[in-house]
């Protein structure tokens, strides 16, 4: 497990407050920090390798956008995960899928163009897997800002 260092988390903390939209947004980053474009690039991507980043990329708000979001699980037997792993997450709707200790232990995001395709998109995922498909729509937002100690 890599451990973070003063720097990590510094790099941590301002990346959650967005990237500038400039020519070289991690140079413009790394200058803030006293660092250069290509350290910061390189420690994002060691944290990404180690783990530390599952992702790192833009978030959309699928619902501004006119399209449709859900949270859904299912409860898959411990034989057959990995093989519902596979058939879930190639439908290109599916992301941000994890493994939970609970009677449903498989969590995903569907994420579609339009909201009608959210329950047809449930519903292909219940087809190939043969096991049902636990949609929980949004009821409220929340932002967590998560802050590393520098």
């Amino acid at each position: 497990m890599m451990e973070l260092d003063t720097t990590d988390r510094a790099l941590l903390n301002r990346l959650q407050d967005g990237i500038p939209l400039v020519d070289r947004p991690f140079a413009a980053v790394g200058e803030e920090l006293g660092l250069s474009e290509d350290a910061v690039l390189a420690r994002v991507a060691a944290m990404k390798e180690a783990g530390v980043l599952s992702r790192f990329g833009p978030m959309f708000h699928a619902e501004r956008m006119g399209g449709g979001l859900t949270l859904a699980a299912m409860a898959v037997p411990a034989a057959d995960f990995d093989r519902v792993v596979e058939q879930v997450n190639a439908f290109p709707e599916v992301a941000h899928n994890y493994a939970r200790e609970h009677a449903l232990n498989m969590w995903f995001v569907v994420a579609t163009e339009t909201p009608e395709r959210v329950a047809a998109v449930c519903a292909a995922i219940e087809e190939r897997t043969g096991l049902p498909v636990y949609p929980f729509p949004k009821l409220a937002e929340y932002y967590l800002n998560l802050r590393f100690k520098a």
